[in-house]
């Protein structure tokens, strides 16, 4: 068995090395010895891959160093080159993505390895994490945007999020210069060219600063086509280039300063909530024009995103699950079956298979005898086939409205926790989520607008209060005393079900899972009487539809919507309406078991009890 592994290695590395030599076209080239003149160096381990989609990644990486050494050159890259920052490290990852460009055109094969091997890097470098002030990197970011508009390549989902908090001001400021670099394609000195002049929108490079930061060959850091200098500027340079750090330092700052301007609906560090974990919501990457373009905030100063932790202490939070727990304790019994026969259906899709009859792999017991009687008998091997079940995480949303009030919300409480707790045990993680009001009637936002004289048309006027009950790393034995919070008097006011399925989903996109789905558990239609006495009636309404129809065309998340006694297919296109509490648990589980199936219930289908 070791001296089959052993060779496949072998094979597996051989593979590798000649694809890259034929790609790059240099029968001299060495994947794991860093490429002369790159900086960062790019070799390329050759360990032998743990899984198929590794050996992907493996194949991508070593696709991207062929195609450099193919379609880079080194000196003509070292006359562009900056002082080391932000320009540098753009002017480098453009670079990057032009080569790559050229060979996805090329070879379809190619462009598959590298769009794996790029989401693989999203991963590593945890952009999923990133949200709020915590920004994605702009050379990062530049990239992906390159690579949409040059290689057609989806943004990878697990950053779509943490791109969006600086997408916007990347495009208003570079989006036509981002357009112009297709022309210049196939001349790399064209190209960075094209690169400078995004670099000078973005306020990261200008040509005076330019000519003061000297690289170590001596030449200037120029646009290119401007390389001419006259012996007066030359015999300066040496003085000048000792000020190039201070002025790269300045731009940096200039940029952190843009950054954490872009998001204009979020107000001054100084005016965030009390709570340690309080914080806003990042309305500015949410409410995308492109989404709902008639929807507006007319402030979010008092939003916030809070843990039960933040509004009650552990001793409250103990007292609240005990009276939860007494409420549902007749409904025990009857959750328990159902959570046992989803359990039953995820571990069956999860169990591993066995290909046999092979003529290499791990011998088959079942023929032992077989081969001992003729050791040369054929097909006597067998090997584990992968796994199909895709890894998955589930975000339960549930509506904290009053209206939910009594018996649908102690029942979405305690379905939550038994679906979480069984999810867990599969291996599936689970987050669970709530939306409400902090006020009701539109509480301070409401007296900024009419302190403002009552402008017509405001948009939203009240203050959300987001609450993440677990979050999908937390065990479900950490935060079962959390969903106890849903049962104190003064939690449940009103419900802005737009804004709310838009930060689930936005949190959902930042996960690393292949498969991602929402469930939706709520009473019926946004409500919030402050903002729909100053708006057109709809307005909620509206904004619920423009969303959901929007998250269903366009984005990777499954969702599904549960209604508790009134009908909420107007809204979800899967969706499910149950007349009695009693019946959520059922409800849940069967539309799990459906997604699982690839299925999915009718538009408007009913359960009743």
């Amino acid at each position: 068995m070791s001296d089959l592994i052993a060779r496949r290695e072998a094979e597996f590395k051989r593979a590798l090395i000649a694809t890259a030599r034929a790609i790059a076209q240099d029968p001299a080239l060495e994947l794991e010895t860093p490429i002369e003149g790159e900086n960062p160096p790019q070799p390329v381990t050759l360990e032998p891959p743990l899984s198929r989609r590794q050996a992907l990644c493996k194949r991508g990486e070593s696709d991207s160093i062929a195609l450099k050494r193919r379609y880079h050159d080194p000196a003509l890259h070292r006359q562009f080159s900056l002082a080391p920052g932000p320009a540098e490290d753009i002017l480098d990852a453009l670079e990057t993505v032009r080569v790559e460009c050229l060979g996805s055109r090329m070879m379809k094969g190619v462009a598959e390895n590298l769009a794996i091997s790029n989401r693989q890097q999203v991963i590593d470098e945890r952009l999923y994490q990133l949200s709020g002030n915590d920004k994605m990197p702009v050379p990062r970011a530049l990239s992906l945007l390159a690579r949409e508009r040059l290689l057609g390549e989806q943004i990878p989902g697990e950053c779509r999020y943490s791109l969006g908090l600086v997408r916007k001001w990347i495009e208003d400021k570079a989006g036509t210069e981002l357009d112009q670099l297709e022309a210049a394609l196939e001349d790399q000195e064209a190209y960075a060219g094209r690169v400078f002049s995004i670099l000078k929108q973005l306020d990261l490079y200008q040509e005076g600063a330019g000519d003061q930061n000297q690289n170590q060959d001596g030449d200037s850091d120029q646009t290119p086509g401007d390389q001419d200098q006259d012996q007066t500027d030359q015999s300066q340079a040496p003085e000048q280039g000792e000020e190039g750090e201070d002025t790269l330092s300045a731009e940096a700052a200039d940029l952190q300063a843009l950054l954490e301007s872009a998001d204009a609906d979020e107000p001054p560090e100084g005016e965030m909530e009390a709570g340690d974990n309080a914080r806003l919501i990042p309305n500015s990457g949410l409410l995308d024009p492109r989404v709902s373009p008639t929807y507006k905030v007319y402030t979010s100063d008092y939003d916030e995103v809070i843990h039960p932790t933040d509004l009650a202490d552990g001793e409250e939070l103990a007292r609240l699950r005990a009276q939860l727990d007494r409420q549902m304790q007749h409904l025990q019994k009857t959750i328990a079956k159902l959570a046992n026969r989803l359990q039953r259906f995820l571990l069956a899709r999860q169990n591993r298979a066995w290909k046999f009859d092979l003529e290499e792999g791990i011998l088959d017991a079942g023929k032992l005898a077989r081969v001992v009687v003729n050791p040369t008998t054929p097909l006597t091997f067998k090997m584990e086939q992968e796994i199909a079940f895709r890894d998955t995480v589930v975000t339960l949303l549930i509506d904290n409205s009053g209206s939910m009030r009594g018996k649908p919300i102690s029942t979405a409480a305690i379905s939550a926790d038994i679906l979480a707790r069984t999810l867990e045990r599969c291996g599936i993680k689970v987050e669970i989520l709530g939306f409400t009001t902090k006020e009701w009637k539109g509480g301070r936002v409401r007296e900024k607008w009419l302190s403002n004289g009552k402008p017509k048309n405001p948009g939203r006027l009240n203050e959300l209060r987001h609450i993440i009950y677990k979050t999908a790393e937390a065990p479900w034995r950490r935060a079962r005393k959390n969903l106890g919070l849903m049962m104190r008097e003064g939690i449940l006011k009103e419900n802005i079900d737009g804004e709310a399925l838009l930060w689930a989903h936005g949190r959902l996109l930042a996960r690393p899972e292949e498969r991602r789905i929402l469930m939706v558990i709520s009473d019926g239609a946004p409500v919030d009487d402050s903002t729909l006495s100053a708006n057109p009636g709809h307005y909620l309404d509206q904004h619920l539809q423009d969303v959901t129809a929007w998250i269903e065309k366009a984005s990777e998340v499954q969702l599904i919507a549960i209604g508790i006694g009134h009908e909420v297919a107007q809204y979800y296109s899967r969706a499910v309406t149950i007349s009695e509490p009693e019946d959520l648990s059922g409800a849940m589980i069967d539309q799990l078991v459906a997604l699982f199936n690839n299925e999915g219930p009718q538009r408007g289908a009913r359960m009743r009890a």
